[in-house]
């Protein structure tokens, strides 16, 4: 992952909101949830909800299916792991002797 991409999803994920609302949908699982279940669940209305999920989606946390009238919310678990692995993949890397140095992919 490039560093860039990977501070647009940390600053995207800074905000209360949008980790209230990814958070929701990690729970939500692969199935993911209905933008209007969403907006109940988290009680914000629906221009913020809205402003606040198409961030997510720019920097491609947040995937959108729409399924006859309802638009179904997915996390991106590809995008959540590759940013976890970003995070730690060079952990203890310049530090002498470690056993568990990995280098960046």
């Amino acid at each position: 992952m490039k560093i860039d991409d990977a501070a647009a999803r940390l600053e995207a994920l800074g905000n209360r909101t949008r980790l209230q609302i990814y958070q929701a949908l990690v729970r939500a699982g692969r199935s993911g949830m209905p933008v209007g279940r969403l907006q109940d669940k988290l009680k914000i209305p629906a221009s913020t909800l809205s402003h606040h999920i198409k961030t997510l989606v720019a920097v491609g946390l947040v995937s959108q299916v729409r399924e006859s009238t309802t638009l179904i919310c997915h996390a991106n678990f590809d995008a959540m792991r590759g940013l976890v692995d970003f995070l730690a993949s060079e952990c203890c890397v310049e530090e002498i002797g470690c056993k568990n140095a990995q280098t960046a992919a």
